[in-house]
């Protein structure tokens, strides 16, 4: 969410933002907005395809500034759509600015547009950190401030909405959040930061009642829009002219401004209803539940995406109770239990959750060479496979290919009607809690310390098949008579630098498994499925670490479905940014040493490797330029391995999940592709490193005999 100019003028006028020396507390954060502002507030790399081991650097050094503070972080994420789709029309539009900026950065413009794995990297450091930690089925707002309310703490995002939000101990901005500069002694440290409250803001109208900001938000417009009728309301309200000679002797320098003082002059957000009925024309009319008619009862419904319950059932997920978030106007309350544990601990992405509840996903745009296909068509298939195990019910009537959602495409931009795709799903208020239900956030969570009962034992199991065979044998299987009408899931992608969006099948696996009772499925048979999926002999990974078999299996599905088809030069790159990142994990203080096929490590010829092999990275200041090919070929190595991971997650993770921090720096794989462009052998980097040698030796090789397509 977001309210228009509302950050601008608050932090334009400091009486409203009160410097604090912030310690000894519990903090809840707003997730999405803390890994967007690190990583772009700290400039961080937008052009090469994202630097994830220096993101979570940053990372570690935020937290440990927390906890040097005896800070105690709750982080809370966004998930999927909301599913009663009032902000879909606005999302759109930023996927549709987002495929523009990522093309203005592959040409060395501006803009900022996310690594894709930057989220999944998140979550993985808040899990090895022990940090607690939740992710809602849909928008996370309301949660956060309904559990910052219940515990009496502040919230930490950059989120406007939170200026509206009545928090009893306030809002913390971001941008003035100096976690990097501590204070005080080592006994009391603590990060300065500043302070809103929404007494300071109203206060300086008058002893306004807060209650009426959220009306202001609405009238002003927010990321969910107004109702129709609202900008002939402004008109008549003239609010640009609102009390020019009025009000502390200045002229309003906002619309925003001249609202607040239109409504410090009523008592209760009732009475301005009423108001704005009697400008509008409306009759001053109600039903017998007292609801308000025409446009007043809209905006009274539309502010009830600030109402704060006095109690929050993420304080229940946070004290260890099991229960998942949810609630029964989730889209995930028609769905079994185990969906619900695992999306809330962050083991389903929100892209699974979106194909799931709405059978529409939105791919986030890369930088990449805008005049090829989507980097997401090589890891098509895998998606496929995703969407036909989500949409595989003991008990569901499946529907057709044209029972998805219906849109209208003009000019190369998506627009028109956006309709519910999935009828189970039920709609309503944005957590329940204003219908009398137990609200979105219902549940409870071990906080991230111990994950419970979805992480299942790493075991492995030997699996051989082609998409040639499945296809023979789903053509079969309908020649039969045997197979559900097929389902499609609603894909929003590029198409040159316009969003459009394409209905794609879902293939489900060819054993019969059932979402229902996924969770119930043996380790060796899910394996078997996500080996089927990936066309991975486990034969040609066993001379690779257990930790690294996923990595390797999306990278050969890169190699196998690219287009065009990556050089060798562009695995060797992406390899050895591979062996430097297992170097790098293992000199991190306290990890876990893995058991590698090297008899004796000596670490300081490997620290010698690594030093060599981080010299070639592109620095800051390279005036040479992107190479636009190697960039879009690395991409769909990047959609190819979120697609695999997603599809891990789903199956309850049959193999390992990498240390994604360290498997791609995208300044370093492009500084090592420069590096062998320029005619020089992989090996003379690796020289004296017999780890390095062994690794990327066995992943070349897995790569290799895993590529040959079908």
């Amino acid at each position: 969410m977001g309210v228009q100019g509302l950050t601008t003028y608050v932090e334009a006028n400091r009486s409203f933002l009160k410097d604090i020396k912030f310690r000894d507390s519990r903090l809840v954060i707003d997730g999405c907005s803390l890994f967007f502002h690190l990583y772009f507030h700290h400039c961080l790399d937008r052009q090469y395809g994202g630097d994830y081991d220096a993101f979570t650097c940053l990372l570690t050094q935020f937290l440990s500034a927390l906890e040097a503070c005896n800070i105690q972080p709750y982080v809370v994420l966004d998930g999927g759509i909301d599913p009663s789709d009032k902000k879909f029309s606005t999302i759109r539009q930023r996927l549709q600015s987002k495929i523009k900026d990522a093309d203005n950065i592959a040409h060395g413009r501006g803009g900022s547009v996310l690594p894709v794995l930057t989220r999944n990297v998140f979550i993985q450091v808040l899990r090895q950190k022990g940090i607690p930690f939740v992710q809602c089925p849909a928008e996370a707002d309301l949660e956060i401030a309904c559990l910052a309310h219940h515990w009496n703490c502040p919230v930490l995002t950059n989120d406007s909405d939170f200026y509206i939000f009545d928090l009893p101990d306030g809002y913390l901005p971001l941008c003035f959040f100096q976690w990097t500069h501590l204070n005080g002694k080592v006994s009391n440290r603590y990060i300065s930061a500043r302070r809103y409250t929404t007494n300071a803001l109203c206060h300086w109208f008058g002893g306004m009642n807060p209650e009426l900001l959220p009306l202001c938000a609405v009238l002003n417009g927010n990321d969910y829009g107004a109702p129709k009728d609202t900008d002939t309301l402004l008109a008549l309200l003239d609010v640009n002219s609102l009390g020019r000679s009025g009000g502390k002797g200045k002229g309003y320098t906002s619309r925003i401004e001249a609202l607040l003082f239109w409504l410090s002059s009523f008592s209760s957000p009732a009475e301005a209803l009423e108001e704005i009925n009697r400008i509008m024309g409306d009759e001053v009319a109600r039903s017998r539940r007292g609801q308000k008619s025409g446009l007043s009862s809209q905006l009274w419904t539309c502010m009830q995406e600030y109402c704060i319950s006095p109690q929050s059932s993420l304080a229940h997920w946070f004290s260890g109770r099991r229960m998942a978030p949810g609630g029964e106007t989730s889209g995930l309350a028609d769905y079994p239990e185990w969906i619900s544990q695992a999306a809330a601990q962050g083991l389903l992405s929100p892209l699974v959750v979106d194909a799931l509840v709405m059978r529409r996903v939105l791919l986030i745009p890369q930088v990449e060479n805008t005049k090829l296909p989507s980097s997401y068509c090589s890891s098509k298939a895998i998606r496929q496979a995703i969407y036909g195990i989500l949409h595989k019910r003991k008990e569901e009537n499946v529907s057709r290919c044209d029972s998805g959602p219906q849109s209208k495409e003009t000019g190369g931009a998506v627009q028109g009607q956006e309709t519910r795709p999935h009828a189970n799903t039920r709609q309503g208020k944005r957590g329940g809690r204003r219908q009398g239900g137990r609200g979105r956030g219902g549940g409870h969570s071990t906080g991230g310390r111990s994950q419970g009962g979805i992480l299942p034992a790493e075991q492995e199991v030997t699996f051989a098949g082609s998409s040639s065979e499945r296809s023979a044998g789903v053509a079969r299987a309908h020649d039969q008579g045997s197979v559900a009408p097929l389902v499609c899931v609603e894909e929003f992608d590029r198409v040159d630098l316009s969003l459009k969006r394409n209905q794609v099948e879902a293939r489900p696996p060819r054993a019969t498994v059932y979402l229902d009772t996924l969770d119930q499925v043996s380790a060796p048979e899910r394996l078997n499925i996500l080996l089927e999926a990936l066309e991975v002999k486990e034969s040609f990974l066993t001379a690779v670490p257990l930790h690294l078999r996923l990595a390797v299996a999306g990278t050969t599905i890169w190699m196998r479905e690219s287009v065009p088809t990556p050089s060798h030069q562009q695995l060797q790159a992406l390899v050895l940014g591979m062996v430097y990142g297992e170097v790098t994990w293992n000199n991190q203080p306290g990890v876990t040493h893995y058991h590698y096929a090297v008899s004796q490590i000596n670490w300081a010829s490997e620290c010698s490797v690594w030093s060599l092999l981080d010299r070639q990275r592109v620095r800051p200041g390279d005036r040479r330029g992107l190479d636009i090919v190697a960039a879009h070929s690395f991409s769909q190595w990047q959609a190819c391995l979120f697609s695999a991971l997603s599809l891990n997650q789903l199956l309850l993770l049959p193999l390992p999940e990498p240390h994604l921090s360290w498997l791609f720096s995208g300044t370093l794989v492009h500084g090592l592709l420069r590096y062998l462009k320029s005619g020089q052998p992989a090996e003379s980097l690796l020289a004296g490193g017999s780890l390095s040698e062994q690794l990327y030796s066995s992943v070349m090789d897995a790569v290799k005999n895993n590529s040959a397509k079908a």
